[in-house]
C-alpha cells in the first residue's frame, strides 16, 4: 500500500478517473454529474444483458490452479512463508522491518489536522525496536482470528499528508482476514504488536488479532475440506454469548472457512441449534495468546457457496457489483477496501489470486496483457484499449480499474476510487468526489484535470490463456441514457 501513496497523492488520490483530451462531452452528464451514468448503468443486469454468453467460462479451475501455483513461485510480491527456514537472521527481519518502518520525513498531520511533532515519531520509529532483532530467531506461526488493519509502525495514530485529510491515513498499509496465515517475525517494544509476513503482504499487526500456533496446526487448517466460500460483500456468524471469538465476525469476500460435516445435525452450537446455519470451524487466540480452534454458525442465509464461483462473465459482473457504493477505504480501511484490494477480492471469490498492490499487480509476471513502457505512445495505449475485455484490468500510476462492458462501443469500468474528473459542456474541467466503488465510462476521466487517463495507462492485464472475450460488441450496445430526466 506504502508503495502507491506517492503515485495516488499525485492524482489527487482519484484522477484514477477522468476524461479525454479528444473525446467531445457527447456522454450526457445526469443530475449526480457522473458522466455517461444513468440507473441501467448501475445494475449489474445491465452487463450481463450485454454478453453473449454470460454462462461460459472464461478460464476452468485447471487454469486458476495453474496461475497459483506460477503466482506463487515467480511473482516477487508473493511470500511463500510456509517454505522459510526454520530459523530466520537478523538481515532477513531487518530488510522487511527497516524496509517499511522508516521514519517519516516530511509533515504528518492527525485526524484533528495538527501537526504530528517529531517526539511522537521518535517514539513510535522506537517502539518498532529495530535494534533489537536477535542475531537469529526461530520462525514461528499463527492464524490471523479477526480482521485487522496492516500497519506501517506499531500504532494506531493515524497519519495524513495535509491538513483536512481524514481519510488516507500514511500510517495504513492493508488488511488480514480470518484464517490468514502469518509468519511471526518480531515484535514491538510495548509488546503490543507483531511485525508478521504473510503470503501477499508484511506490516505490524496487533498481537491480539493473531493465534500462535505450530506449523502443522497453521497449515493443516488451510488445506481442511468441505468448506465455504464468502461471495458475498461480507458476510457475519451469528452472535455467540458463549464463545466471543467467533461471535458475530465479519468474514470477507473470498475468504475459505473449513465446514465441520460430521458435526451431528441435532446438537447445538454453543446453546444454538445448527439446523438454520453451517457449522464452521474458526481459529480462536486464547488468554495465553495460543492458536485453538472452535465451531461457529454460519447463517445459511449469508452469501457463501460450497466452493469458488466457476469463472464466467455473469458472476465476474455479479461479485463486481456487490460492493457497488463501499466507502472507499485506503489500505482497507472503514472495514472497507481499496482499489487493488477491491479487484483482488472479485477474482479471490472466483478463487483467483493476485498481489495485494496495484503496482506489483501491473507487472506480475503471470499475468498477460501488456505493460507499457517510456517509448509507448498515446497511439498504442488507444489501440490497445480498443480491444479491452470483459474483466480487464486497467492500470494507471496507483490506481486500477476493471472492465464491465461497453455503451455505444465506448469501455466502462468498475472501480473503487477517490473520485473522476472529465470536461464539462464549457469544455472546462470537473471534479467530482466519489469514495466509493463506482461505475464510469473510461474514455472521458481526465488524470491531472487535462491529461486524458487513456495517455496515462501503465498496463493492461489479465490471466494468461484467457479467451479473447471482447466485453461488449459496439453493435450490441444498448442505447445509453437519453437525458438529464433519467435521474
Amino acid at each position: 500500500m506504502r508503495l502507491l501513496l506517492s503515485a495516488a497523492l499525485a492524482l489527487g488520490l482519484a484522477a484514477p478517473c477522468a476524461v479525454a483530451r479528444d473525446a467531445s462531452p457527447t456522454l450526457p452528464i445526469p443530475p449526480h454529474g457522473v458522466i455517461g451514468i444513468g440507473p441501467a448503468q448501475l445494475d449489474p443486469a445491465y452487463w450481463i444483458g450485454q454478453v453473449p454468453d454470460p454462462d461460459r467460462e472464461l478460464f476452468s479451475r485447471a487454469d486458476i490452479a495453474a496461475h497459483n501455483a506460477q503466482l506463487h513461485r515467480r511473482d516477487p510480491a508473493m511470500i511463500d512463508i510456509e517454505r522459510l527456514p526454520p530459523s530466520l537472521d537478523r538481515a532477513l527481519v531487518a530488510e522487511r522491518v527497516g524496509g517499511l518502518s522508516k521514519r517519516p520525513t516530511r509533515p504528518l498531520y492527525d485526524a484533528e489536522g495538527r501537526p504530528i511533532p517529531a517526539r511522537a515519531l521518535d517514539a513510535i520509529v522506537a517502539n518498532a525496536r529495530l535494534d533489537a532483532i536477535p542475531e537469529r530467531q526461530p520462525l514461528r506461526y499463527g492464524l490471523v482470528v479477526h480482521r485487522a488493519a496492516l500497519r506501517t509502525f506499531p500504532t494506531h495514530l493515524r497519519a495524513f499528508s495535509t491538513r483536512g485529510d481524514s481519510d488516507i491515513d500514511r500510517f495504513q498499509e492493508s488488511a488480514l482476514f480470518p484464517g490468514d496465515p502469518v509468519a511471526i517475525v518480531h515484535e514491538s517494544a510495548d509488546g503490543e504488536w507483531w511485525f508478521v509476513l504473510s503470503p501477499r503482504y508484511a506490516a505490524w499487526i496487533e498481537k491480539r488479532h493473531v493465534a500462535e500456533g505450530s506449523a502443522d496446526a497453521v497449515f493443516g487448517y488451510l488445506r481442511k475440506s468441505p468448506y465455504r466460500v464468502v461471495t458475498g460483500g461480507t458476510v457475519r456468524t451469528v452472535f455467540d454469548p458463549e464463545e466471543p471469538g467467533v461471535s458475530q465476525l465479519q468474514l470477507d469476500m473470498g475468504v475459505r472457512v473449513p465446514v465441520l460435516a460430521d458435526w451431528p445435525p441435532d446438537k447445538p452450537v454453543h446453546g444454538q441449534h445448527p439446523y438454520a446455519s453451517h457449522v464452521i470451524e474458526l481459529p480462536v487466540r486464547d488468554a495465553d495468546g495460543r492458536l485453538r480452534f472452535s465451531p461457529a454458525l454460519l447463517p445459511r442465509r449469508e452469501d457463501t457457496q460450497a466452493d469458488y464461483l466457476s469463472a464466467t462473465p455473469r458472476h465476474l459482473i455479479f461479485q463486481a457489483f456487490k460492493f457497488l457504493g463501499e466507502r472507499y477505504g485506503w489500505g482497507h480501511a472503514y472495514d472497507a477496501r481499496d482499489c487493488s484490494g477491491f479487484v483482488s477480492e472479485v477474482y479471490r471469490s472466483l478463487g483467483v489470486e493476485l498481489p495485494r498492490n496495484t503496482r506489483d499487480q501491473a507487472v506480475s509476471p503471470v499475468l498477460d496483457g501488456v505493460v507499457f513502457g517510456e517509448n509507448d505512445g498515446a497511439a498504442r495505449r488507444r489501440a490497445e484499449v480498443a480491444r479491452l475485455r470483459l474483466g480487464d484490468l486497467i492500470y494507471i500510476p496507483g490506481h486500477v480499474m476493471m472492465v464491465i462492458g461497453h455503451v455505444d462501443g465506448e469501455p466502462y469500468v468498475i472501480h473503487d476510487t477517490t473520485g473522476i474528473t472529465y470536461r464539462g459542456a464549457d469544455g472546462k474541467p470537473v471534479r467530482m468526489t466519489l469514495n466509493q466503488v463506482s461505475v464510469t465510462p473510461l474514455l472521458p476521466l481526465l488524470y491531472d484535470g487535462k491529461t486524458p487517463t487513456v495517455e496515462r495507462i501503465t498496463a493492461i492485464r489479465r490471466l494468461r490463456g484467457s479467451p479473447a472475450v471482447p466485453a461488449v460488441p459496439a453493435h450490441a450496445a444498448p442505447a445509453r441514457p437519453a437525458s438529464r430526466q433519467d435521474l
